[in-house]
C-alpha cells in the first residue's frame, strides 16, 4: 500500500464535514469528521477551512463534493446534464482557489420534470468503479432526501428525489401527530404494517392521518407510532416504483435507515443489495484520477 498521501478528498456536506487523506491508489491514510457543514461558514470562511484542513491531513491538493458547490456553499459548480458520465463530471470541475477543486452536480433539464443533486452521483460512480454494483443498475440513497437513480452502461440517465425523511421530521416536529412519534423506529410488526398501508396507499395524507385516528381507537400502541408513520411514508416511497422485480436495489449508506429500505423494499416483492461503505471516496479517488 502506498503510505503517503496525494490529495485531500472531502465530503463537504450542509451540516457536517468528512475529509480524507488519500494515496495515489486511492487507499484512504486518514480522516476526520466534524460539524463544519455549509451552514455553519460564510463564503469568505473557505480559504481558511482549507488551510485548517491541510494543517490537519498535510499539505495536499484539495477534491470536494457536495453541497459545498451549490449556490450556498463556496462557489456553485454548474449542474451537468443527465445522461451525466464519470468523465464529464470529472471534466466540469471547478477551482475556486489553487490546488482546490469542486465536482458539480447532476441535474434533470429536459422533460417536464426537474430534478438536481449534489453528492450522490459520486457514490454512484465509486459503487460501480469499485464494482459494488454493475454498470447497468438501480439505486437508492436514503436520507432526508431520498434519491432513486437509475444508471445505464455507467452513466446516470434518471433520478428522482423524495422528501420522505423531511416528512417524517416535519410531523414529528409539529402539527397534529407532533408528540405522537417520539419513540424509536424499528423494523418491527409496525413498521411493517406501515410500509403495507403505504405501499397500498392512493392518498397518503388521508393514510397518514391513520397514526392519529389508530391511537384515539387503541388500534395503535404509543410506542409503535413512530415505526407505523416511517412505515407509511417509506412504503409509499417504495410504492412508486414498479420496476423491482428482476433487478436488485443497490442501496448507497449503510444504518438503520437503510435496512429499513431493505426491508420495505423486500415487502414490495423487490431485492435490496447494501453497497458497502467507501463509495463516496472510490468515486472521488476516480474523478480526481481523470483530471491529473
Amino acid at each position: 500500500m502506498d503510505g503517503r498521501a496525494a490529495y485531500i478528498a472531502v465530503d463537504w456536506g450542509t451540516t457536517n464535514r468528512r475529509a480524507f487523506a488519500v494515496s495515489g491508489s486511492g487507499a484512504v491514510l486518514d480522516s476526520l469528521q466534524d460539524g463544519r457543514g455549509i451552514l455553519s461558514l460564510a463564503p469568505g470562511d473557505y480559504p481558511a477551512e482549507i488551510a485548517d484542513l491541510r494543517a490537519r491531513l498535510g499539505p495536499h491538493p484539495v477534491i470536494a463534493v457536495g453541497m459545498v458547490g451549490s449556490n450556498r456553499g463556496w462557489l456553485s459548480a454548474p449542474y451537468i446534464a443527465a445522461p451525466a458520465t464519470l468523465a464529464a463530471l470529472a471534466k466540469a470541475c471547478v477551482e475556486p482557489a489553487p490546488d482546490v477543486q469542486i465536482v458539480p452536480g447532476v441535474a434533470l433539464r429536459d422533460g417536464q420534470r426537474p430534478d438536481v443533486m449534489r453528492g450522490e452521483e459520486v457514490q454512484v460512480f465509486g459503487a460501480i468503479e469499485a464494482d459494488s454494483a454493475p454498470p447497468t443498475a438501480l439505486f437508492c440513497q436514503p436520507g432526508t432526501h431520498n434519491k432513486w437513480i437509475e444508471t445505464v452502461d455507467g452513466a446516470i440517465t434518471d433520478f428522482t428525489t423524495v422528501m420522505t425523511g423531511e416528512i417524517f421530521a416535519l410531523l414529528r416536529a409539529q402539527g397534529i401527530l407532533a408528540g405522537m412519534l417520539d419513540g424509536e423506529v424499528g423494523n418491527g410488526a409496525a413498521f411493517r404494517a406501515g410500509v403495507g398501508r403505504g405501499l397500498a396507499s392512493r392518498n397518503l395524507a388521508a393514510t397518514l392521518f391513520e397514526v392519529r385516528s389508530g391511537l384515539l381507537l387503541d388500534r395503535l400502541a404509543p410506542d409503535d407510532a413512530a415505526s407505523y408513520a416511517s412505515g407509511i411514508l417509506i412504503g409509499a416511497d417504495v410504492g412508486t416504483r414498479d420496476d423491482l422485480q428482476g433487478r436488485p436495489v443497490h442501496l448507497l449508506g449503510g444504518g438503520p435507515l437503510a435496512a429499513l429500505y431493505a426491508a420495505a423494499i423486500a415487502q414490495a416483492g423487490g431485492t435490496a443489495v447494501i453497497v458497502p461503505d467507501g463509495s463516496t471516496t472510490s468515486g472521488i479517488h476516480a474523478i480526481w484520477s481523470l483530471r491529473t
